[in-house]
């Protein structure tokens, strides 16, 4: 099955009370990519500039990562630098780049426009809509968003959402997009802006996933090392959206158990810097993890 993802490849530069690392490989369809890869084929759409590493690229590539729609262009590549506290839930933004990010303006190949699944990353909603514009009846589509859209491009934004099937955000911008103090009853508001489904992520307290007579909570897989939190929203949605591609039904159960498969790969990536964990990890580790949470949360 066909995965799009239509978002920002970029350097971070990152300090946590465990280490500091300075542009290493990040990005929101960066992390998506490499989870959503243990399930399917990937098509990335991104820019980059002239001083993106070669060594990220073959990384993708080995992923088995459908590289044709990114784009390498003259400048330099969007670049993040921020930092946590012990409180890890929480990112301090220290320095943002655009870049060539500011003019990027997603032009979907050809051969990507009849993908199966398609996942918009929190980048402008205006660019979300561009996407929608150029795909051709995909299956499910999931959008992700940030506070900095809900803030400036809140319009556009509920645009984009009334035109997806899921709707996938934090906690924290679930209560500022429904005007909602209460994380259910923000989800409910946020139903009637047009999803069939709202996944609110939580961070180490988990997820919540609200449909039409449907509420699923799921708790963070308990880790005692978490190295770096950085991406772990975008991994999430990888595994969901991976996993959720493999199961022609999609009923029910397939959306319950893609939504743990997300935790799951997420889980494994907070466990040190950029991608670095996801390297190396098998399917036999993500399956053992699997069952270890099944096992946990079953009563």
């Amino acid at each position: 099955m066909s995965i799009l993802v239509v978002g920002s490849v970029a350097l971070d530069s990152i300090r946590t009370p465990f280490g500091e690392v300075e542009d290493i490989l990040g990005g929101s369809a960066t992390y998506f990519s490499v989870a959503a890869s243990f399930f399917g084929d990937v098509r990335l759409v991104a820019v980059v500039g002239e001083d993106f590493p070669a060594q990220h690229v073959d990384f993708l590539a080995s992923r088995k990562v459908d590289l044709r729609g990114l784009k390498r262009v003259p400048g330099k590549t969007f670049r993040w630098k921020g930092h946590y506290d012990y409180d890890l839930n929480e990112a301090h933004t220290l320095e943002t780049q655009l870049n060539v990010f500011q003019d990027f303006d997603p032009d979907i190949p050809e051969e990507y426009r009849d993908s199966e699944f398609v996942f918009l990353a929190n980048i402008d909603p205006g660019l979300q809509l561009r996407v929608l514009e150029q795909v051709r009846s995909p299956r499910l589509v999931i959008c992700d968003t940030m506070n900095l859209w809900i803030e400036t491009r809140r319009p556009q934004l509920l645009e984009t959402i009334s035109r997806v099937d899921y709707l996938l955000l934090n906690d924290s911008e679930a209560r500022q997009l429904a005007e909602e103090p209460n994380l259910i009853g923000a989800g409910r508001k946020l139903l009637g802006m047009g999803p069939q489904r709202v996944i609110i992520k939580k961070g180490e307290h988990g997820v919540i996933m609200l449909g039409k007579d449907v509420f699923f909570s799921l708790p963070a897989y308990p880790l005692e090392t978490v190295f770096d939190p950085t991406g772990a929203g975008d991994t999430f949605g990888g595994g969901l959206l991976g996993s959720l591609s493999r199961y022609p039904e999609m009923s029910e159960d397939d959306i319950r158990r893609s939504i743990v498969y997300g935790s799951v790969i997420a889980s494994f990536n907070v466990e040190s810097f950029s991608c670095d964990r996801l390297r190396d990890l098998t399917t036999g580790e993500i399956e053992e993890r699997y069952r270890e949470f099944t096992a946990i949360t079953c009563f």
